[in-house]
C-alpha cells in the first residue's frame, strides 16, 4: 500500500523537490503552500506522514502542528520538520507541539527518504 503524504512549504522549488523525491521513491504526494492550506487538506483527507516547513505566510508550520493536534485523525499521523531553521529552542517547542523529526534545509533526498521510511517503519 502506498504511503500518503501531505508536504507544505512556501517555497515552490522545495515543493518541487520533495514531491519528486518522494514520489520516486513510491509514495503518494499532496501539497500545500502554507499551514492554514496545510490543516485544510489534512481536515478533508488522511495522511500517513505530514513534511512541512516553519516559516511560512498566512499559518507557520508550528501554528499548524498545534491545530492537527487537536483533532482526534490526526493525533498520531508523524510530522516532521523541513526547515532551514537548527535553533535548539525551536526544536523543543516543536517536539512539544507534536513533531515527530526535524531535517534542515538544504535536505539531501537520499536523506529524507530514509527518515520518511524510518518513521514511516517501511
Amino acid at each position: 500500500m502506498t504511503a500518503n503524504i501531505l508536504t507544505v512549504d512556501d517555497s515552490a522549488s522545495i515543493r518541487l523537490t520533495t514531491k519528486v523525491t518522494l514520489t520516486n521513491a513510491g509514495y503518494s504526494v499532496t501539497e500545500a503552500v502554507n499551514g492554514a492550506e496545510g490543516l485544510v487538506a489534512a481536515k478533508g483527507s488522511s495522511f500517513d506522514l505530514i513534511v512541512t516547513d516553519l516559516n511560512m505566510p498566512v499559518m507557520d508550520g508550528l501554528t499548524m502542528i498545534e491545530e492537527l493536534r487537536k483533532l482526534p485523525a490526526q493525533a498520531g499521523v508523524p510530522i516532521i520538520f523541513l526547515t532551514t531553521e537548527s535553533d535548539a529552542d525551536l526544536k523543543a517547542r516543536a517536539k512539544a507541539a507534536g513533531a515527530t523529526g526535524w531535517l534542515t534545509k538544504p535536505f539531501d533526498p537520499e536523506n529524507l527518504v530514509k527518515i520518511v521510511k524510518k518513521v514511516l517503519g517501511r
